[in-house]
């Protein structure tokens, strides 16, 4: 469906009110954000987006609103097995809880940008080579099988970072924090801050994601406005769900299969289009059912006691 210019400077016109009434407004003063904060900013994006579903249902129809939420719902879902690496970045560099929220806001304007780049890139290379949905089919199946039976262990070596060390050759780098800024000068010379580093860090990191999560959309709509939307709506509520499940992301264990089973799912779904091209509502039943399961299995099988987050992860979770 061809959605005209004015729709899309529409939607990035609200997208950046709300960036500046969250900043300049809402979070103007840094501050550590306590969860019940975030578990209503959580909920005010949750119902943003369902109320822009239901525009979409209302003018584009039940199928567009259907692929939206579909849409939404795994960006949501792989967005939150991503929030335990960027838990892991923070506790790495010690971040002070009033500085995380900035570091993550700056990280998102950078993913919108990025994720943005790589749909317009994605639609263009399915315009031109067909042929290439069967390569991002494999891909998420490859990837569904190698989250199943990864280690859980995470580790962060930011000395391996290519942009980090990029960075290190154009500024020197101050190995401490001076206050929420990205630069300062120290004796008149300009230094990139640990601050800067740290989002640096978790802006890559992001991108390692999104060619996980951006292909897994093409298997749902070609839609180029429902594909950017979808994920710009999934952003836009991850700063507030990291504060609101920093303290549960230990109850999901199990998450990780579910999102496995679904990535490989989406894979297959995208490798036989020719031969059955599947409903929708099928393809939003199995992403709902295996991510309801997971979180089910989840709770009803906790971890067994020694097998929480590291002590040098859990104290820097949010406080209530």
């Amino acid at each position: 469906m061809n959605h005209g210019t004015w729709l899309w400077a529409l939607f990035n016109v609200f997208v950046v009110a709300m960036l500046i009434l969250d900043l300049r407004i809402f979070h103007r003063h840094a501050h550590e954000v306590k969860i019940k904060e975030a578990l209503l900013w959580s909920l005010f994006w949750v119902v943003l987006s369902l109320l822009f579903n239901v525009g979409l249902y209302l003018f584009e129809g039940p199928v567009v609103a259907l692929q939206f939420f579909t849409g939404y719902l795994i960006e949501k879902s792989l967005s939150v097995d991503n929030l335990f690496v960027f838990l892991l970045i923070f506790s790495y560099f010690k971040v002070p809880a009033i500085y995380q929220h900035k570091v993550l806001f700056w990280g998102i304007i950078g993913a919108l940008v990025m994720r943005g780049a790589l749909i317009l890139m994605g639609v263009t290379l399915i315009q031109h080579f067909h042929w290439i949905l069967y390569v991002f089919g494999a891909f998420l199946v490859f990837t569904g099988v190698k989250m199943a039976f990864q280690n859980e262990a995470v580790e962060i070596h930011p000395e391996k970072n290519l942009f980090v060390r990029i960075l290190k050759r154009i500024i020197p780098i101050s190995d401490r924090y001076h206050e929420s800024r990205f630069f300062v000068r120290i004796d008149g010379k300009l230094y990139a801050t640990l601050l800067f580093v740290v989002i640096i860090v978790v802006e890559t990191t992001d991108l390692v994601f999104a060619f996980d999560s951006i292909p897994a959309i093409f298997a749902i709509t070609r839609d180029p406005f429902i594909v950017y939307t979808s994920n710009v709506f999934a952003i836009l509520g991850l700063r507030a769900l990291f504060f609101a499940l920093a303290g549960l992301l230990n109850l999901f264990h199990y998450l990780k299969f579910g999102l496995s089973v679904i990535l490989a799912f989406i894979g297959v779904k995208m490798l036989i289009e020719e031969i059955y091209d599947m409903p929708i509502g099928i393809a939003l039943g199995v992403v709902g059912g295996v991510l309801l399961i997971s979180i089910l299995v989840s709770v009803l099988h906790p971890k067994k006691p020694g097998t929480r987050l590291p002590a040098e992860v859990t104290e820097h979770l949010p406080n209530n």
